[in-house]
């Protein structure tokens, strides 16, 4: 049957991706996927989480940078 995927067949994937992406990158990929699979599944049942396993003090340094501040009266206003 076409839809069967056995142990052998799981075998020779990983061993391919093993020379593929070599055994230092191969954990790094293996995580990309499973929280990949993670979003994938928490978009389908509508929940509303974002990366719950990150550092919430990175997250903080990652937003935007506070407003401007007002410009004070210059050469460009004339109500002075």
């Amino acid at each position: 049957m076409p839809g069967n995927i056995g142990p052998l067949e799981i075998a020779i994937v990983v061993i391919i991706a093993l020379l593929v992406f070599g055994p230092k990158r191969l954990p790094e990929l293996g995580r990309s996927l499973g929280r990949g699979i993670r979003e994938f599944k928490g978009s389908i049942g509508g929940e509303d989480h974002d990366d719950d396993d990150e550092d919430p003090k990175a997250l903080g340094s990652a937003q935007s940078p506070p407003p401007a501040e007002p410009v004070g009266k210059g050469a460009h206003d004339k109500s002075s």
